[in-house]
């Protein structure tokens, strides 16, 4: 290696001065190094050399990454880069870059290169300086260049993206009402589809009420996959004097969207409750949706209802009355509850247990213990073993063992781990009997601890002592 030119160094008597410290020696490039590797290269001086390559293209991610480098010049030179990508063609660099430069922002030096992007689709002059300080004489894309670049941005696939694009495309007023509502409706990230919704619910004020963009607006806000986005359309009936239009949100599948109904039909002097009522007793069939609406505004005299409901043919339905008539404070009682555990439902067989859950400590172990066996639906194996952990017991801890070999791997996982942490429960034993079963069931189970019975023991140190009054197969 070679000193650097007014680099520091010491001179042996009568000898050439040579470096006092390694770092001073320039590092020889070996021929053939892959650019990628050089730039990433621990020295700085590698570094900026690379990002100097001719007739060689820069690899555009690590161009990117340079720009935040610690390093002033390796810095400042990958910039430069950056800046001459950007200028000779941005539809490319915009779209390709962004992903990363949203990402590397966070860091010390990673809002140089988020601020120019955002300057260039603005069309304004970057915050960190002008463009010929940062070598591009041209200044930033052109309108319709940096339009066509934020419509590709709206559509892309990574989320940070989308929100930048979002957030540019709102300040720069590019789409009309009927527009910004599309968008709301098409988005999936419930934060930038709020984005759009707010902006469309304000433009919808200042449009006013039965302009056919207002109407537009509202019928693309309802088709949104988004509960925020569909309550957003559904608020704004009453401002754009549709609020007739509630009756057939109020069985919407989202509890948000079937509130924001019944106001609105209250508002418009209807009578939520009463709607209800009729939507369930229909004879074609109520929506489980419309009995959740029916238990978010029920009384006392719906009850009598709901029960009747827990005999519809369609599962849905039923889960929908069982969790109405919990809402309700008029759950079955503890034997028709244990029944609606073998429901062929899931759904009812989930709102069973969730019922059953606050009176777990005072139920019969015998029947959830027969529900944990390999005959049982996977179902109602799942909602019998929560009910078993939230009791607790050498019951539990049988039904665990039981179930660590289950088939279906959740349930499995949640039985294995329920052995693992015995110890920290706060399970109490009825006599010295379930001590010692609980030591030969842990014996059993040993190989989840490791390949012997040492981790075991040491976990619970009265297991060895039990080993003699274990049962048999312990």
């Amino acid at each position: 290696g070679t000193v650097e030119p007014g680099g520091s160094g010491s001179a042996g008597p009568g000898g050439p001065a040579r470096p006092r410290f390694g770092l001073l020696r320039r590092p020889a490039r070996a021929a053939g190094t892959p650019l990628e590797l050089l730039l990433c290269h621990p020295d700085g001086r590698v570094r900026e050399a690379a990002l100097g390559a001719r007739h060689t293209p820069l690899p555009l991610p690590l161009v990117v990454i340079r720009c935040t480098d610690w390093v002033p010049q390796v810095r400042t030179r990958a910039r430069r880069v950056l800046v001459r990508a950007l200028a000779a063609d941005a539809r490319y660099t915009v779209p390709t870059a962004a992903p990363l430069v949203l990402r590397l922002g966070g860091r010390e030096q990673g809002g140089w290169a988020v601020e120019l992007f955002e300057a260039a689709l603005r069309l304004r002059q970057p915050r960190y300086g002008q463009w010929w300080e940062v070598g591009l004489l041209t200044g930033p894309p052109s309108r319709k260049e940096a339009d066509a670049i934020l419509a590709g941005l709206r559509l892309a696939a990574d989320l940070p993206t989308r929100r930048f694009a979002a957030r540019i495309t709102l300040a720069r007023g590019l789409l009309d009402l009927p527009g910004i509502a599309r968008q709301a409706a098409a988005e999936r990230d419930p934060g930038t589809a709020r984005l759009w919704a707010d902006t469309a619910l304000k433009a919808l004020a200042a449009a006013g009420a039965g302009t056919p963009a207002a109407d537009t607006a509202i019928d693309a806000l309802l088709t949104s996959p988004l509960a925020t986005v569909r309550s957003a359309g559904v608020t704004a009936l009453r401002a754009a004097g549709r609020a007739a239009e509630a009756e057939r949100h109020l069985a919407d599948r989202s509890a948000l969207v079937r509130a924001c109904a019944r106001w609105l039909l209250g508002q418009d002097g209807g009578d939520p409750h009463a709607r209800y009522r009729r939507l369930v007793a229909d004879p074609v069939g109520p929506s489980p949706y419309a009995v959740a609406g029916l238990a978010e505004c029920g009384r006392a005299e719906d009850v009598p209802l709901l029960r009747e409901l827990l005999g519809h043919p369609a599962g849905r339905v039923r889960a929908a009355a069982l969790a109405g008539l919990r809402q309700l404070d008029a759950t079955p009682d503890e034997a028709d509850l244990l029944a609606l555990l073998d429901d062929p439902a899931p759904s009812v067989a989930r709102e069973a247990c969730l019922a059953l859950l606050p009176m777990a400590g005072r139920l019969d172990p015998g029947p959830l213990a027969a529900r944990c066996t390999p005959r049982a639906a996977l179902h109602v194996r799942r909602a019998a073993f929560r009910l078993l952990r939230a009791r607790g017991g050498i019951e539990a801890l049988r039904a665990a063992v039981a179930l660590s070999r289950d088939w279906e791997p959740k349930l499995r996982e949640a039985a294995r781990a329920t052995v693992r942490g015995w110890h920290r429960q706060p399970a109490r034993f009825t006599g010295e009997a379930d001590r010692a079963e609980t030591a030969a069931l842990l014996r059993r189970f040993a190989r989840l601890f490791g390949t012997d019975e040492s981790a075991v023991r040491r976990a619970f140190p009265w297991s060895g002592k039990l080993k003699s009054r274990s049962p048999q197969g312990g």
